[in-house]
């Protein structure tokens, strides 16, 4: 079995193991490893635009806000924007600062009509540890992959 499809058998494994109504959730390894081998492979980073200029954002990730800071607005032009940037025939990777907002765009976009989508368990961050602080508990950045800063 490819590394490729092994990714994929234990993404969907983990799906049913947590009942996800979508394709599956990945480690932030894992999607990495999908982008570079899939063709057809998105990463979705729905993080705030405050977040993408003062955190990071992933070199080949598309960019499309979730929620605006401050106060978390919905964005109302969503589904425009993802349906625009982004075909519902790719394999649909979401990410977000830990994996909350991730997964309610997941769940969104399988009711849109994508029909391979995965949520990036972690996400760009990572939970908090001990002291309150995220990057050094899983995420994105935590685990070395690339990155820019603004």
């Amino acid at each position: 079995m490819s590394k490729v499809n092994q990714i994929l058998q234990t993404a969907h494994q983990r799906a049913e193991q947590l009942q996800l109504p979508y394709s599956g959730a990945l480690l932030p390894d894992e999607a990495y490893e999908l982008l570079q081998s899939l063709p057809k492979a998105v990463l979705l980073d729905v993080r705030s635009h405050a977040e993408w200029q003062f955190v990071g954002t992933v070199p080949q990730a598309v960019n499309i806000e979730w929620r605006s800071y401050p106060g978390m607005v919905a964005n109302p032009n969503f589904i425009a924007q993802l349906t625009h940037q982004v075909d519902p025939e790719a394999v649909l990777m979401v990410m977000c600062r830990s994996g909350a907002r991730s997964d309610e765009v997941a769940r969104l976009a399988v009711n849109s009509g994508y029909s391979e989508v995965y949520n990036v368990l972690e996400g760009f961050e990572g939970d908090r540890d001990g002291a309150g602080h995220r990057n050094s508990l899983g995420g994105w950045r935590q685990r070395g992959l690339p990155w820019v800063q603004g």
